[in-house]
């Protein structure tokens, strides 16, 4: 049985190193590239746009991917024009199989994509879900543990140099507040981002409609004669459609038409 999204959104968190909240952001191309990089070690990274944010980019991503898989010969097609629109249904499908390839051919043992790209060897930012893909991460973490000290020397470590995250510290609750704050104040400004960028795809798509439904009918060689008026009902249905979980600006007035 496939996985659930949850289940999906963790490993692939987990295996790369990435902080990914829904499933649409493997739209980028950059979660595959690095899951087929798990696999074989050979992915070219360095040509892979890990800050991408345009479809443009995510294209690129998507050619570095199809040429690991026509080099591994991995006959599954990757419908690149559909995973960059960032769709759930098309992006979760393509997931499930990678999963599933990933399930048959991974070699075993720790991965660390960090050191992949020449990042470091097992740094964690913050966020992660830690699995399989950070077991590199959890062993550095264990090794470079100190012993705690004797309990006699609880008075002198006390007036000593704080330590982050010492019991006692009068400082770590406020520290703790802060980054809290901080936090908060992050994931704001990410959904406010987030929202921008899908209200601009959203308008961006009404007047691509609007250009082809044009050129139909200057293809169609009505220049200068009486546009059907249906023509004129597609494009004021197209400028008055809204798409789930938009919602218009609160009007008293009515549009324009109605007005009129």
């Amino acid at each position: 049985m496939s996985e659930s999204r949850t289940e999906l959104l963790a490993w692939v968190n987990s295996l790369c190193q990435l902080n990914y909240t829904k499933i649409e952001q493997c739209g980028s191309g950059i979660a595959q590239c690095i899951i087929m990089d798990s696999i074989y070690r050979d992915v070219p990274l360095q040509k892979c746009k890990f800050n991408a944010k345009h479809e443009y980019e995510y294209v690129a991503n998507f050619k570095v991917l199809q040429a690991v898989f026509d080099k591994h010969k991995v006959s599954n097609a990757i419908p690149v024009e559909r995973l960059t629109k960032c769709k759930f249904q098309d992006n979760i499908e393509f997931l499930q199989m990678m999963k599933k390839y990933w399930d048959q051919y991974y070699p075993g043992g720790p991965y660390d994509i960090l050191a992949r790209r020449g990042l470091g060897s097992g740094a964690v930012t913050g966020g992660l879900v830690r699995g399989a893909g950070t077991v590199v991460a959890d062993r550095k973490v264990a090794t470079n543990r100190k012993p705690a000290a004797p309990a006699g020397a609880a008075n002198s470590a006390a007036s000593g140099p704080t330590r982050h995250g010492a019991v006692g510290n009068s400082e770590s609750p406020e520290m703790h507040a802060r980054l809290v704050e901080v936090t908060r104040d992050r994931d704001r400004q990410k959904e406010l981002v987030e929202t921008l960028e899908k209200e601009r795809d959203f308008y961006f798509s009404k007047l691509r409609e609007i250009e082809v439904l044009v050129q139909d009918v200057l293809d169609g060689g009505v220049l200068g004669a009486t546009v059907p008026l249906e023509k004129f009902k597609q494009i004021q249905g197209i400028m008055y459609q809204t798409e789930e979980g938009f919602e218009l600006p609160g009007d008293d007035s009515e549009n324009p038409a109605q007005a009129a």
